[in-house]
C-alpha cells in the first residue's frame, strides 16, 4: 500500500523527473510510463486508471502529467492527496510547465518529492515546509561547498609553498655544488703551479749541467796547453 514512483512525463509518455520510492529498475519504470498514455486515451474522466498490476493517479498540468504511480492496495484517498500536495509544489520549483523547465528543475523537484513522500508514504507537511526544508538543505549544501572551496585553496597555497621551497633548495644546492668544484680547482691550479716549478729547477738543472760540462772542457783545455809548455822547456 504504498506510493512506488512519482513521475513528470510528457503527453506522449515521455520520462522528465521520475523519483522511484521502491526499487525498480529503469527499463520498468520507463515501461510503465510509456504505458500510461494510452490507458488515458480511453475517453474516461477519472483522476486514476488501472492495470493488472499497478494504479496510476495522476493529474494533467498544461502539456505534462504529474503521475503516481501505486500498487493496487494503496489508499487512493492518501494517493489523490499526495497528488494535489504535488501539483502545488512543482510550479514552486519548475520556471516554466513545458519539458524544458521541468528539466531544468529536475533536481529542486526530486528533493521536494522525497520531503513529501517517504518510503512509500505520505509525510504530514505542507507547501511551505517542503520549501523550508529544502531551502535548509540547500544552505547547508552551500556551507559544505564553502568549506571544500576553503581546504582546495588551502591545499593549493601549500603545493605553492613547498614548489617554492623545492626550488630554492635546487638553487641552493646548485650554488654549493659551483663553489665546491672552485675550491677544488683551486688547490689542483697549486698543484699545477708547484710542477711547473719543479719544471723549472730541473731546468735550472739541466743548466748546472751544461756549465759542468763547459767546465770540463776548460780544464781539459788547461791540461792540453800544460803538457805543450812542459814540451817547450824540454827543448
Amino acid at each position: 500500500m504504498v506510493v512506488m514512483a512519482a513521475s513528470m512525463i510528457s503527453k506522449s509518455g515521455k520520462p522528465l523527473v521520475s523519483r522511484q520510492f521502491l526499487k525498480m529498475n529503469k527499463i520498468r519504470i520507463e515501461g510503465l510510463l510509456a504505458a500510461f498514455p494510452k490507458l488515458v486515451g480511453t475517453g474516461k474522466q477519472h483522476t486514476y486508471v488501472e492495470t493488472e498490476n499497478v494504479r496510476y493517479v495522476y493529474q494533467p498540468i498544461e502539456l505534462l502529467y504529474l503521475v503516481l504511480v501505486t500498487n493496487k492496495q494503496s489508499n487512493i484517498l492518501e494517493d489523490l492527496e499526495t497528488l494535489r500536495l504535488l501539483s502545488k509544489i512543482v510550479p514552486e520549483y519548475s520556471p516554466s510547465l513545458d519539458e524544458e523547465g521541468v528539466c531544468s528543475a529536475a533536481f529542486e523537484l526530486i528533493f521536494a518529492f522525497d520531503e513529501v513522500i517517504s518510503l512509500g508514504h505520505k509525510e504530514s507537511v505542507t507547501v511551505s515546509q517542503v520549501k523550508q526544508y529544502c531551502e535548509m538543505e540547500s544552505h547547508e549544501e552551500r556551507l559544505h561547498k564553502l568549506v571544500m572551496q576553503s581546504k582546495i585553496n588551502e591545499t593549493k597555497d601549500l603545493m605553492k609553498r613547498k614548489a617554492n621551497e623545492i626550488e630554492k633548495n635546487k638553487i641552493e644546492k646548485n650554488r654549493g655544488d659551483k663553489g665546491g668544484f672552485m675550491s677544488l680547482s683551486g688547490p689542483t691550479r697549486l698543484e699545477s703551479t708547484f710542477n711547473d716549478l719543479n719544471i723549472s729547477s730541473s731546468g735550472s738543472g739541466f743548466g748546472s749541467a751544461s756549465g759542468f760540462e763547459m767546465g770540463s772542457d776548460i780544464e781539459s783545455y788547461s791540461n792540453k796547453t800544460k803538457g805543450i809548455l812542459v814540451l817547450d822547456h824540454l827543448i
